[in-house]
């Protein structure tokens, strides 16, 4: 069994985090009434899964390129009031039908790809991970961005976020490893500063679940990017005092650090793929290392206000410059 997909993540363009309300309003064009609302542990909407037809060929590493015939399903989310997701997934499936049927067919099982071909499931995971490289290979990136573009075209948007960042986009493929009792392992790759992939492998009936874990893993991804980019940007020139970085540092304060909740959305049975990725690549360790620089910040800003209050009010008197002279005492009376 073979599951493929990508998710993009991004800041929503609002200059506040919506409440559940208007994150509904802007979330129903997409799919009506269909929009399933979670309170704990992060407010999370969701649309409804879409289908898009394809008729393609699966990227290999072996350059076999299989052809493929069905639909892939894709979705909107919005995270926190404030973060916005697209993915796009399908389970590659064969058959053993080698010709291709009407499409009434393969809507009739949505987010399937069925094979025309032979095809090798570690030769084509292996190739999807690497990206499409020709014009009739499947193409999940451009449907994820359309359905996040679609949530950032909506008219309730003010078009203010509070800061400018990136995409950050996720490729993954789960490989189903049997029936049989195995453990769920993950490699995770940063290949671009935009681009991440990482491949699953996991017990056939545990691969439904496997689509919120890399949704979680993405959005956790954008947190920690976007914040160390921030950091980066902010403390690696002189051009900004202890007050100005403060303020450039204020929206991750206001908007992300609340967000960090790896694994609270993902299934118990695949925590353990969160528990490889703490040990490695370390992502709670990397963003708690970055949390404390924002604060060290936020400290150093208030003691040099500080400073600088009571130097205006006189209320601590400056440190004297140069040697300190010793009190010399009544003189003498001179002799006549």
């Amino acid at each position: 069994m073979l599951t493929l997909g990508e998710v993009h993540t991004g800041l929503l363009q609002n200059s506040v985090p919506l409440s559940a309300e208007r994150v509904a309003k802007v979330l129903r064009p997409l799919s009506g009434d269909q929009i399933q609302h979670y309170e704990r542990p992060l407010t999370r909407g969701v649309t409804a899964d879409r289908p898009r037809g394809v008729d393609c060929r699966l990227p290999a590493a072996s350059k076999a390129n299989p052809h493929v015939v069905g639909t892939v399903m894709w979705r909107s989310t919005v995270v926190g009031g404030h973060l916005v997701q697209g993915s796009a997934y399908a389970d590659v499936v064969d058959t053993g039908e080698k010709r291709r049927l009407p499409w009434s067919h393969y809507t009739a099982s949505p987010g399937r790809l069925e094979l025309l071909t032979r095809a090798d499931t570690e030769d084509v995971a292996q190739g999807y991970l690497r990206g499409a490289t020709r014009p009739d290979h499947l193409d999940t990136a451009a449907i994820a961005a359309h359905a996040l573009d679609r949530v950032q075209r909506s008219a309730l948007l003010d078009r203010a976020p509070s800061l400018k960042t990136r995409r950050t986009r996720l490729r993954w493929a789960v490989i189903g490893t049997g029936t049989m009792p195995q453990p769920t392992t993950a490699t995770f790759r940063v290949v671009s500063p935009d681009l991440r992939t990482v491949e699953v492998r996991v017990a056939d009936d545990l691969m439904p679940g496997v689509i919120g874990l890399c949704e979680d893993l993405a959005l956790h991804d954008w947190l920690l990017t976007t914040v160390a980019r921030l950091l980066d940007n902010t403390l690696t020139t002189r051009r900004y005092g202890h007050v100005q970085r403060t303020e450039l540092l204020r929206p991750a304060v206001d908007y992300f650090l609340h967000l960090w909740m790896p694994g609270a959305r993902v299934d118990e049975s695949l925590t353990s793929v969160w528990e490889s990725l703490e040990r490695r690549p370390g992502f709670t360790r990397q963003w708690d290392t970055s949390v404390a620089r924002i604060r060290d910040q936020i400290n150093l800003t208030t003691i040099e206000l500080l400073r600088l209050t009571e130097c205006a009010t006189g209320t601590s008197a400056p440190a004297p410059r140069g040697r300190p002279r010793l009190p010399l005492g009544p003189r003498p009376p001179r002799r006549r």
